[in-house]
C-alpha cells in the first residue's frame, strides 16, 4: 500500500470517536478478508496444479510431503489472516470499552461520590432538624446582671 498526498495523513488522533474506530475496524476487516480469499485462491490453484502435474519418480509419501511443503504455508497464512480479521471485533470492543465506557463509568461514580459528600447526612426515617439560630444577647444596662455575677463571685 502506498500513501498518496491526496488523502489526509494518518494519525492516532483520528480514532477519538467510537464511530471512527468502528469504521476503521470494518475497513481493516474487509481488507483482511480480501487478502485471505486471495491466498485461498492461490492455495487451491497450487493444490490443483500439484495433483494434476505430479512429478515423475516420487513415491506417494514423497509426493504427499512435497505437496504439504507447497500448500501448508498458504493454509497457515490464510488461517492467520482469518484470525486477524476476527480480532478486529476485539480491537473495536476494547477501544470502545477502554476509551469511552470505563472512563464514563468512572466519571459518573466520581460525580456521585462528590454529590454524596456535599449532600447533608439524612437520619434513617426522619429528616435532620437544623439547629436553631442563637440570638445575640442584648446589651444590658450598666449595673445589670453581668456586674451582679461578678460581685457575687468576688464575695464568695
Amino acid at each position: 500500500m502506498s500513501r498518496t498526498s491526496s488523502g489526509p495523513e494518518w494519525s492516532g488522533d483520528m480514532l477519538t470517536k467510537p464511530e471512527m474506530v468502528e469504521a476503521f475496524a470494518t475497513q481493516l476487516r474487509g481488507v483482511l478478508k480480501h487478502q485471505a480469499a486471495f491466498v485461498e485462491d492461490v492455495r487451491q490453484e497450487a493444490e490443483a496444479m500439484w495433483k494434476a502435474n505430479r512429478p515423475e519418480g516420487y513415491s506417494s509419501f514423497e509426493a504427499w510431503w512435497r505437496h504439504r511443503w507447497v500448500v501448508g504455508p498458504f493454509r497457515e497464512i490464510q488461517e492467520l489472516l482469518e484470525e486477524a480479521s476476527a480480532k478486529t471485533f476485539e480491537l473495536e470492543a476494547r477501544y470502545r470499552k477502554g476509551r469511552h465506557e470505563i472512563p464514563a463509568a468512572r466519571q459518573a461514580a466520581a460525580l456521585e461520590k462528590k454529590n454524596a459528600r456535599q449532600a447533608p447526612a439524612v437520619a434513617a426515617g426522619r429528616a435532620a432538624v437544623p439547629p436553631k439560630p442563637v440570638e445575640a444577647p442584648t446589651a444590658a444596662p450598666a449595673g445589670g446582671p453581668f456586674l451582679d455575677l461578678v460581685h457575687r463571685e468576688h464575695s464568695a
